[in-house]
């Protein structure tokens, strides 16, 4: 069944002390567009992370959101610069000897000193950050699934009964159509009558007629139009990124409904072909947030 393109999941994860949360929301797009918000110490893992997303959503704009939850391990810790302190205490003590006064370094008075206590990031082991945080993200993207199922299968549920709509209008047009010619006869048949020309002449009259019958002649669009029905059918019911060949169908289905139109003699026929195409505009618009 087809998949709607918007959709939010959060999913989590857990191992070892090790604790992520992750939010995905996507919304409709040509292509797979996909953007990660994480700290920074997971920067080299963005290539897995996108590819762990590629495989199961295949069209939207995703925005990826990764925490360190706060009930983990923190994310960075305060370090001694081993060299900077030893560099202080040489001056200090190199300072003594020249100054000749007396003193002692603290350790509180060293610790206070520009570079000596270092923030840096905490080292987790990789295999434990990959598999926590590809945990996490199966997770939220089951949820997601779900979500876009869901609306999936409510769209595909409207998709349906508007093309129910389209099919009763096609077949009320193959009716007019066929009555079209007719009508043209018998007023072209009383308008040459009614001006006295060639008598309302048989041979002028069929040849006028076989014109006109030609001219408005929409058999071709209107099987091309029930053809591109059938696929279209066929299409939001697979269980797959169908969206792009939807969206092609439709402008193929407008084409046809707009040659009907501008073939359309008979006011009543052309009031189908514009029922028609409002509700290829709705179909439209569905077919935009399918993958």
């Amino acid at each position: 069944m087809i998949k709607s393109m918007t959709g939010y999941g959060r999913g989590q994860g857990e191992i070892d002390g090790l604790s992520f949360s992750v939010e995905i929301k996507t919304v409709n797009h040509r292509y797979a567009d996909i953007g990660i918000k994480s700290p920074r110490f997971l920067a080299p893992l963005e290539a897995d992370i996108k590819k762990q997303i590629q495989q199961v959503l295949k069209r939207g704009k995703i925005d990826l959101f990764i925490t360190l939850d706060h009930t983990a391990a923190l994310t960075n810790k305060p370090v001694v610069d081993e060299q900077v302190a030893r560099a202080y205490v040489e001056a200090f003590q190199a300072l003594q000897q020249v100054s000749g006064l007396p003193g002692d370094i603290s350790l509180e008075f060293l610790a206070g000193q520009k570079d000596v206590l270092v923030m840096k990031d905490a080292e987790f082991p990789q295999d434990d950050l990959k598999e926590c945080l590809s945990l996490a993200i199966d997770n939220a993207l089951s949820a997601i699934q779900l979500m876009r199922e869901k609306e999936g299968a409510a769209t595909a549920a409207d998709i349906e009964n508007r093309l129910d709509l389209l099919a009763e209008s096609l077949q009320e047009i193959e009716k007019l159509a066929a009555l079209v010619p007719v009508e043209w006869q018998k007023k072209l048949h009383d308008r040459l009558a009614r001006l006295q020309e060639n008598d309302g002449d048989p041979q002028r009259i069929a040849q006028e007629i076989a014109i006109f019958a030609d001219r408005c002649d929409i058999s071709e669009e209107v099987t091309r139009f029930n053809s591109h029905l059938s696929q279209f059918r066929e299409l939001i019911q697979k269980d797959e990124p169908v969206g792009r060949q939807l969206d092609f169908l439709v402008q193929e289905l407008n084409r046809e409904a707009n040659t009907m139109g501008s073939k359309s003699n008979d006011a009543t026929l052309t009031r189908h072909v514009v029922t028609l195409k409002a509700e290829l505009e709705k179909i439209r618009e569905q077919v935009q947030n399918i993958e």
